[in-house]
């Protein structure tokens, strides 16, 4: 048995929470797969690259439309594959060997499992199991991909966000299970790279969460004209075998397809970590239950990223890491995280962004409010990008003339949300946003300008 000061469990964001001022401190640092986590490896950082590539295949593709001649030869999907991956497992690599050969840090390449109060056991891929204990603990194991028994119950092969970037070829048909944020990105990528998607999604319109209802329907809409669209039914059965799938849906129908890419959400991994035996609680979803300090039901024990309640997404993560890391080190004077919006996008085609309250949740508590909006094509960048699709729609308080949130849909929409996020946390007046500052002319912003001026209570 060996005791550390502190023991992490995952090194994606959990990584933070280690910084310079713990160089007295011993300790441990467990990690079950790479380095870097969800994001570096298997999800944001790999997946944008990819939509990037896509982007430009797209901007090849519409060449015409600007009165260029060009044409494209395609993708080469290994030569992208790799690009990406060298550079993301290169920085993976780097942050292992940069914690191994930290004087104070043993680097555990293993599963850990709770055996009792800031107490477990940490089992490497041969079998090897060491026991630890701490003073202290940081749970940062993320999640997984969630799989529908349909799809287990088959025994037949299945992609999903963890493995798909990664395969060597292309599939020339490819089934996407679910509509969301995942689900959408990753059609993007394969469209561009060839492949003829079908998604099969149990709501009426893509996306949910976050994404306002208007932005929903224009962006299931453009999918409808790209994509076959299997909206309102879910998968019964899978059949067929490797390379020649069957799925059978609820509402009758059948798809046909090379390959299978569940994207129906994802699941903690603290069902995996025996936490009960720790004293940590979790809730009704299997997340950890945490308090605004980040801090668990178990003493000494702190939650943070995808495992613990919140919102599952990187930057949220990574504050939580700061004020963990802070909390150790200064437990007299604890921090929380705050009470900020947290803006979400969607890196698809077209992108999407959003913060703060969508119209229907305005209307479920029933805020006296008002929309403004504004199109793409009504600015002269958008004449220039020809964009006939994209919006910005703001929600403003009728009382006090706060934004109460912000949707946006098209070409830069993760970049431009950030205006309203800013406003949104500082408690900017829609109308003092649209008047004080001067809005760069011609700028793809002034979508955002001539959204808060159509807003009824912006004067």
């Amino acid at each position: 048995m060996t005791h550390f000061d502190l023991a992490v469990i995952g090194a994606g964001s959990g990584n933070s929470v280690i910084t310079d001022e713990m160089a007295e401190w011993s300790i441990a640092l467990v990690e079950q797969r790479r380095a870097g986590g969800t994001c570096l490896n298997y999800g944001c950082i790999p997946s944008k690259m990819l939509a990037f590539t896509a982007e430009v295949v797209d901007a090849v593709d519409a060449a015409q439309q600007f009165d260029v001649d060009a044409t494209l030869e395609g993708l080469r999907w290994r030569d992208v594959r790799d690009r990406v991956f060298s550079r993301t497992d290169a920085a993976s690599d780097d942050g292992r060997t940069g914690r191994q050969e930290s004087e104070n840090i043993t680097y555990y390449d293993g599963h850990a499992t709770f055996t009792g109060p800031r107490r477990f056991t940490v089992t490497d891929a041969e079998g090897k199991v060491e026991e630890v204990t701490a003073d202290r603990v940081v749970v940062a194991a993320g999640g997984r991909p969630t799989v529908p028994a349909a799809v287990v119950k088959s025994g037949l092969p299945y992609e999903t966000s963890d493995t798909i970037m990664r395969i060597d070829a292309v599939p020339r048909r490819l089934a996407v299970l679910g509509g969301g944020y995942i689900a959408a990105e990753l059609a993007h990528v394969f469209a561009a790279a060839g492949s003829q998607i079908t998604i099969v999604d149990a709501a009426d319109m893509l996306l949910g969460g976050p994404q306002d209802d208007d932005v929903r329907s224009t962006f299931t809409t453009l999918m409808r004209g790209r994509h076959d669209l299997r909206l309102g039914t879910e998968l019964s059965s899978l059949r067929g075998s490797a390379g020649d799938l069957q799925l059978l849906l609820t509402d009758g129908s059948t798809v046909e397809a090379d390959v299978l890419l569940v994207a129906v959400g994802r699941t903690p991994n603290g069902d995996r970590l025996n936490l009960a035996s720790a004293g940590v609680d979790v809730d009704d979803d299997g997340h950890i239950v945490v308090d605004r300090s980040c801090r668990t039901s178990a003493d000494g024990v702190f939650a943070l990223g995808d495992v613990s309640e919140g919102v599952p997404l990187k930057h949220v993560a990574n504050r939580e890491a700061e004020v963990v890391s802070h909390n150790l080190l200064h437990p007299e004077r604890l921090r929380t995280i705050g009470d900020a919006e947290v803006p979400s996008a969607v890196f698809a085609s077209p992108q999407m962004a959003s913060v703060g309250r969508t119209e229907r949740e305005c209307r479920d508590r029933k805020d006296e409010y008002r929309v403004g909006r504004a199109a793409y094509s009504e600015v002269a960048y958008g004449w220039a990008m020809q964009d006939d699709d994209g919006f910005c729609k703001v929600l403003v308080d009728a009382t006090t003339g706060l934004i109460l949130g912000a949707h946006v849909i098209g070409p830069q929409a993760a970049t431009l949300i950030q205006v309203f996020v800013v406003a949104i946390e500082f408690g900017i007046p829609a109308a003092d946003l649209a008047h004080r500052p001067y809005w760069a002319h011609p700028a793809l912003t002034e979508v955002i300008e001539n959204a808060l001026l159509d807003a009824p209570s912006v004067t």
